[in-house]
């Protein structure tokens, strides 16, 4: 059958080389997209019986709430990327998921996501890897916010926010479309809004990036690498296409 070209498939290629049956099988599993609005929460933290979605385009919030009612963003999913893969093994979700932008989903059963596992073990191997490679990310947010100061942390953010965008199509290396605001980068990072406020126009004024207008502009990306102690996440699979 033919297949469609989609976001999680060309994040996917950049890990093995797939074949038409393995493109066929990916197209399977994103059947029956759907839009949802800016706003909207897909995944609940201690949901059970939950789904795994797709995104296929816009860009998403995964979120812890805590006792006091604060929140900790884990990660911003962007197009390609699966939402909720590691909870939909365990009994219960761990965290919450809500659109940022209005955006385009596919919901993913568990027995579809199994099959894919059996019978196109190179696929699974390649979402697996996808996967290991978010959550090399999240642990460098974990070490952000422990131990780099705001505006380490802060270049560290976007830098990583546009590597993965790089892989789908949707940035080149010194610019990208970003709709976050300062709440949500506080969130993500540990600051208030006020810091982040700050962090950026220091960003600025040393001629490093831009954040402006829902836009991001690296003036010296290789300057704001080594600001932030920035090292590409890399990763393929040692096998050849079948």
């Amino acid at each position: 059958m033919p297949f469609t070209h989609t976001p999680l498939t060309q994040k996917l290629s950049t890990f093995v080389r797939l074949t038409p049956e393995e493109h066929a099988r990916l197209s399977e599993l994103q059947t029956a997209p759907f839009h949802v609005e800016k706003g909207r929460q897909l995944l609940h933290q201690g949901e059970q019986d939950h789904a795994a979605y797709i995104l296929h385009a816009g860009w998403g919030c995964c979120f812890k709430i805590l006792q006091d009612g604060g929140r900790q963003v884990i990660t911003f999913p962007v197009p390609g990327d699966c939402i909720g893969l590691r909870s939909i093994l365990l009994r219960t979700s761990d965290h919450s998921f809500s659109a940022i932008t209005d955006a385009i989903v596919s919901r993913i059963e568990v027995p579809a996501m199994l099959r894919v596992f059996t019978d196109f073990p190179r696929v699974g191997s390649a979402i697996l890897w996808s996967t290991s490679r978010d959550e090399a990310i999240t642990v460098e947010h974990l070490a952000s916010i422990g131990r780099r100061t705001a505006i380490e942390r802060t270049a560290h953010l976007f830098l990583e926010l546009c590597e993965r965008l790089q892989i789908v199509g949707l940035a080149s290396p010194t610019e990208f479309e970003c709709p976050l605001n300062q709440y949500e980068l506080a969130d993500a990072l540990g600051l208030s809004a006020i810091h982040i406020n700050r962090v950026l126009r220091e960003l600025r004024e040393i001629n490093l990036m831009t954040f402006q207008d829902h836009n991001v502009i690296f003036q010296d990306r290789e300057g704001l690498k080594a600001l932030a102690g920035y090292e590409e996440i890399e990763g393929t699979l040692p096998w050849p296409s079948n």
